[in-house]
């Protein structure tokens, strides 16, 4: 089957495919639902999928992927030249702008010779951003400007404490950051023994957000931390269902402390 747009350049056949789905008499009824909140999900999945993909090396795999990601930025593009507001070739522009805009070093003639100073350029860079954007809208400039609300709670924790610590809010040492996660633990047991539920969810998100803390302090990437333990459990449990189910076992029917000892013997199995 033919999408008659085979003789233009990719992105341009991309985007008048994109085009045709959102085609208000010929285009697809589901894309035609779609609203930049609805589709945001599917962005969000769809760069995970991208990293996946990098993460296993999968070359191919992270072609379709990025494909998959891309046409998501053709969907927002294509709403937004609907409502004329912007269309795609404004978000390539915008983009290009901002990387020539940060790379001083590199189209201008401001001198940087290592990765760490490029860091520290940037990120002043974005700090004028941020301070101009604040004067535009009228309203006082704060060091978590631009931290965007969306992102995973362990990466969002661990952004806002990077901002609050360039303007000194931050312990010098460890031993405070390891008193403070007691102190929040100390409060979620005394709102578990008083069963205050709206008690415990807020004691346990100050607890989680003080350990994330701990892995900035250790120079730990909280959520890859935690990747690779939901990775390591998922490997001893399916090995505990496997050797389990070789004895005609199904784990539902023991009790925990058996199901303690087939952990055990998982730990052996499955090593890190």
């Amino acid at each position: 089957m033919s999408d008659n747009y085979s003789d233009l350049p990719p992105i341009a056949r991309l985007l008048e495919i994109m085009a045709r789905l959102r085609d208000p008499n010929s285009g697809c009824p589901w894309d035609l639902e779609q609203t930049f909140i609805s589709i945001a999900p599917y962005t969000i999945e769809e760069a995970y999928e991208v990293a996946d993909a990098a993460a296993k090396g999968d070359m191919q795999h992270l072609r379709d992927e990025l494909g998959d990601l891309l046409l998501q930025v053709v969907f927002h593009a294509q709403m937004a030249a609907e409502q004329d507001a912007f269309d795609f070739d404004a978000v390539a522009t915008a983009i290009s702008d901002k990387m020539v805009k940060r790379h001083p070093h590199v189209f201008g003639l401001d001198p940087i010779h290592s990765s760490e100073a490029q860091t520290v350029a940037w990120e002043e860079q974005k700090a004028i951003e941020r301070s101009q954007l604040a004067a535009a809208e009228g309203r006082q400039v704060s060091a978590l400007d631009g931290v965007a609300s969306a992102l995973p709670a362990l990466t969002r924790a661990l952004k806002l404490q990077k901002r609050a610590a360039r303007v000194g809010f931050d312990w010098p040492e460890i031993a405070p950051v390891l008193d403070k996660i007691m102190e929040e633990l100390a409060e979620l047991r005394a709102e578990m023994e008083a069963d205050h539920a709206p008690g415990m969810a807020d004691e346990l998100g100050d607890l989680i957000f003080s350990v994330v803390n701990l892995a900035r302090h250790l120079k730990i990437d909280p959520e890859a931390a935690v990747k690779a333990a939901n990775n390591k459990f998922e490997g001893r449990f399916r090995h505990l269902e496997s050797a389990l189910a070789a004895q005609g076992i199904d784990p539902s029917e023991l009790g925990i402390e058996q199901l303690e000892q087939a952990w055990e013997t998982a730990k052996q199995g499955v090593k890190p």
